[in-house]
């Protein structure tokens, strides 16, 4: 199995479990928990790493598998509850098997949370907005640069509804179908990724719903 690290925030305890959500013995994080040679997938199939921020918790009796597989949107005017929250300053990095992230033509990846749009206005969400990152290694990191000072939030998480579904089949890897948040590696002068790291800036919110609410992230252009 494919070992993860839950850092609670606000506790020193490591914790550690199996990507199946099987409790496990503590220990490090390393290559393990998203080994290159898993089958290629499209949506998220592994967990880096996790470190809840203060306000933590929902999703947490689903978790790894909730942050798995297709985004459960479907309508611009609610938020999905199928989501895990980071929390105020929480992050997570996920993986896609032995799948990559390269760069081609327009955006290269999305990521779903579960804004809303207030009383018909595009321009007045309701949001929790994230900071994104990407790696090749796991390692070394390059964030993108996030507007969340004033609409559009360009280059933040968070901000744009989703509309995809589990019943949307390939639609997922379409944003004009899919919704979310769009990314393009071109915008940072990068080929290839494996890995995708999504913090909470938002600092929005109560127990145990605080922070950035990750519904998923799907491959547009997958190297496998």
């Amino acid at each position: 199995m494919h070992r993860l690290r839950v850092v609670v925030a606000l506790s020193p305890l490591v914790l550690t479990s199996a990507c199946g959500g099987d409790p496990g013995a503590p220990g490090p994080v390393d290559e393990e928990a998203c080994p290159a040679d898993a089958e290629p997938t499209r949506t998220v199939s592994c967990v880096l790493d996790f470190t809840p921020g203060d306000g933590a918790g929902f999703g947490m009796d689903a978790y790894p598998d909730i942050v798995y597989g297709p985004p459960h949107g479907g309508a611009s005017s609610s938020g999905s509850l199928d989501v895990l929250s980071l929390g105020k300053g929480g992050e997570i990095a996920l993986g896609f098997g032995g799948n990559t992230i390269v760069n081609g033509p327009g955006p290269d990846f999305i990521v779903f949370e579960n804004p809303f749009i207030i009383g018909g206005d595009p321009e007045k969400v309701f949001k929790e907005l994230g900071e994104v990152s990407v790696s090749a290694d796991g390692e070394t990191w390059t964030t993108f640069s996030c507007q969340a000072d004033a609409y559009p939030y360009e280059g933040c998480a968070g901000w744009r509804p989703v509309l995809g579904t589990p019943d949307s089949g390939d639609g997922i890897y379409n944003p004009e179908v899919a919704g979310g948040d769009v990314f393009d590696l071109e915008a940072l002068g990068i080929d290839e990724v494996r890995f995708v790291r999504i913090k909470d800036i938002s600092n929005f919110g109560a127990a145990d719903t605080a922070g950035f609410d990750l519904d998923a992230v799907a491959i547009v252009h997958p190297s496998r």
